[in-house]
């Protein structure tokens, strides 16, 4: 589904929001032929989307990791960029998710990387462009995203302070927000805060960090997410992981 499309549903009213689960496949930590797997089990479970990317922006394997989601996939699932830096953008996606760290103030996440990025989005006029407001959320420990950007979280307790970063963010045009507690966070986005930035937004809105549970992906749909992001979940024992991708993606529609 595109952007204008889940920003259209969630402005209809519905009780719950269009997308599901998205898996989040880091290309540092995953094989081709793993991340092929993983996205058949994605579209035989009915997975929203796929995302590749980490917080490093490390190149290894990205291309690799995006062409073998796209093979499982078989047009089943939109495969969707979550790039770091503009050294990451590889033209094997459906579509990308061009970041704004709009919770920090280091230029580098801002706007940097977004004006080195103009070279791959003019060779590749085809791949869809999403701007997404993205915004760190106190998580209850030191993530990559935090070491990596050198930026503090927002705090947890006060979504007003949320609320007014994007809607900030949308007044200037962006059209996704994202709430990131960071990989390995100690306690997943509260849906006060997921219910916060709905209440601001009407595209697409991403929640993810901490979300290992099927109770945790149901609270953030409740409270208003269209996609729950979950990645490491994804990054064990492989024995588990259709059962994993059933039981996230039906506590995401249930």
């Amino acid at each position: 589904m595109t952007a204008r499309a889940v920003g259209a549903a969630a402005a209809a009213g519905e009780r719950r929001p269009a997308g599901g689960l998205a898996i989040l496949v880091d290309p540092v930590r995953t094989t081709p032929d793993r991340a092929e797997r993983l996205a058949e089990r994605a579209g035989g479970e009915g997975v929203g989307a796929l995302l590749v990317g980490n917080s490093f922006g490390g190149v290894d394997g990205c291309a690799e990791i995006a062409r073998a989601l796209r093979r499982g996939a078989r047009g089943a699932v939109r495969v969707l960029l979550f790039p770091a830096t503009a050294s990451q953008l590889v033209p094997d996606v459906d579509a990308v998710l061009l970041l704004s760290l709009v919770s920090g103030r280091n230029p580098q996440y801002l706007i940097e990387e977004h004006v080195r990025a103009v070279p791959f989005f003019n060779r590749h006029p085809e791949i869809e462009v999403i701007s997404t407001a993205y915004c760190l959320i106190d998580g209850g420990r030191v993530t990559s995203v935090e070491s990596v950007s050198q930026t503090r979280p927002l705090p947890a307790d006060k979504p007003e302070i949320l609320a007014a970063h994007l809607q900030a963010a949308s007044l200037i045009g962006m059209r996704a927000a994202y709430l990131e507690a960071g990989s390995g966070a100690g306690r997943p986005v509260h849906p006060t805060l997921v219910r916060a930035a709905r209440e601001v937004t009407t595209g697409p809105l991403f929640v993810g960090g901490g979300m290992r549970h099927p109770d945790a992906v149901r609270a953030a749909r409740d409270a208003g997410a269209d996609y729950v992001v979950v990645g490491s979940r994804f990054e064990g024992d492989e024995e588990d992981l259709a059962g994993a991708v059933r039981e996230l993606a039906v506590a995401a529609r249930s």
